[in-house]
């Protein structure tokens, strides 16, 4: 089943990781909600980048997970793109609390991450993220689709959630023949979108969601985020 994934809810129309976002990407009929997790000052808050999480505005995890918990929301997946390591144990706890584990796809570019994750919670699904060349060259993976598919062999993480550049159909045979689902990335476009569809890719996460739509020029394409 193919995926409709909100990037931060609908960030292309309302500031993302924000509950209205979240509302909106939900009105526009999204199957999935990403947002980013990572620890500010002693609490766990929804922000992409370091900057994001010290700004005044930034929601707090058990606000937006009690938000997501709501009978509104029934049905609808959360991908929770983990920053760090050291989020991990509250995380899970407030999952849990609020009823959200059976439905989160919980991913990061940080293997250890996932590691520690699986640790700590044998059920969670887990999801190994790959982004642009700087991002890959960070982590010193020289051979990323082997590092990838190694792990979804061995069952260390179960989806790959790729840079949308990176997505081609020898990669999803490679991650289908191991039982692992393949999604992509911030895409923008609507043909792009409708392409990645048609390759038969599980899910695409993008920040407008009415991109989503075959037709239709009531959106314009917002910038792909990296």
């Amino acid at each position: 089943m193919f995926q409709r994934i909100g990037h931060g809810g609908a960030s292309a129309l309302v500031p993302g990781n924000t509950l209205e976002s979240f509302d909106a990407a939900l009105s526009l009929g999204i199957d999935m909600i990403e947002f980013d997790v990572r620890a500010w000052r002693g609490r766990l808050v929804l922000a992409h980048t370091v900057l994001h999480a010290c700004g005044a505005q930034a929601l707090v995890l058990e606000a937006a997970l009690a938000h997501l918990a709501g009978p509104r929301f029934d049905g609808v997946a959360v991908n929770v793109d983990v920053k760090h390591a050291g989020c991990e144990a509250v995380l899970l706890d407030g999952l849990r609390r609020h009823g959200l584990l059976n439905r989160a796809l919980l991913s990061s570019q940080v293997p250890e991450v996932i590691d520690r994750i699986r640790h700590r919670e044998p059920r969670a699904r887990l999801g190994i993220s790959v982004g642009g060349r700087l991002a890959r060259l960070s982590r010193r993976w020289v051979d990323w689709r082997a590092h990838v598919l190694a792990g979804l062999a061995s069952e260390r993480w179960h989806a790959l959630m790729a840079q949308h550049r990176l997505v081609d159909g020898e990669l999803l045979e490679q991650v289908a023949a191991r039982d692992g689902r393949l999604y992509a990335w911030t895409v923008n476009d609507r043909r792009s979108i409708a392409a990645l569809r048609a390759l038969g890719i599980h899910g695409v996460a993008t920040a407008d969601p009415r991109l989503f739509e075959p037709s239709g020029a009531d959106a314009e394409p917002a910038a792909a985020t990296v």
